[in-house]
């Protein structure tokens, strides 16, 4: 574990605590920014046999990297107005003691992930709240049937492993999978489908 945190070259590891027990991965301490907590709690998912993280990492800001809320505030409204995969005129933003939290509408989940993205790596940002609401668009039998095709096309996926339920724009993913990244890429596949406005993650991680 410790290991992938060194190998990953925006972490600092000797400033991060990691704790394992039965495939739960603890990460504590302090970082200077939230681009270095979010790498970081990438990084260990990334292991073989993590079945789950618990990121008790704190942002602590170093003096160069403080800025007020104002214009953190300011710089999320560019950073969105520039990304060309953010719908800026229907997301909100509100900044309170570093921490941003983005809210509004899209159409698809890759609009409120660029959200959340565009704002992530500000200078000033201490964690991300991400309350866009994705706006429905096609009935749940389409949307589980478009899911199952693109678990079936994905190279790194057993399908037969993976089950898909859907009930309105909700899904409920099911199954046992052999790591975190394939995990991962079953709830991308999932988030990929119009209408999905909300993926519950219920696959296991074998040992």
């Amino acid at each position: 574990m410790t290991e992938e945190l060194k190998f990953e070259p925006s972490v600092d590891e000797k400033e991060i605590g990691v704790g394992v027990q039965s495939g739960v991965v603890t990460l504590t301490g302090k970082v200077p920014s939230f681009a270095e907590k979010f790498a970081a709690e990438r990084a260990v998912e990334r292991v073989s046999g993590v079945r789950a993280v618990a990121d008790d990492l704190q942002v602590k800001l170093t003096p160069a990297n403080s800025r007020s809320d104002t214009d953190v505030a300011l710089a999320a409204v560019h950073a969105l107005a520039w990304d060309m995969e953010v719908p800026d005129d229907k997301i909100k933003v509100k900044v309170v003691n570093g921490w941003v939290t983005v809210e509004g509408h899209a159409e698809w989940h890759f609009q409120k992930a660029a959200a959340e993205r565009a704002v992530r790596f500000l200078t000033g940002v201490k964690g991300v709240t991400n309350l866009i609401a994705i706006s429905p668009k096609v009935s749940p039998t389409d949307v589980m049937k478009r899911i199952e095709d693109a678990i079936k096309r994905s190279a790194e996926l057993d399908a037969k492993r993976v089950f898909v339920e859907a009930e309105g724009s909700k899904v409920t993913l099911r199954g046992t999978v052999r790591s975190w990244a394939e995990r991962d890429e079953a709830e991308r596949a999932a988030w990929a489908v119009s209408g999905v406005s909300d993926v519950e993650d219920r696959i296991t991680v074998s040992a």
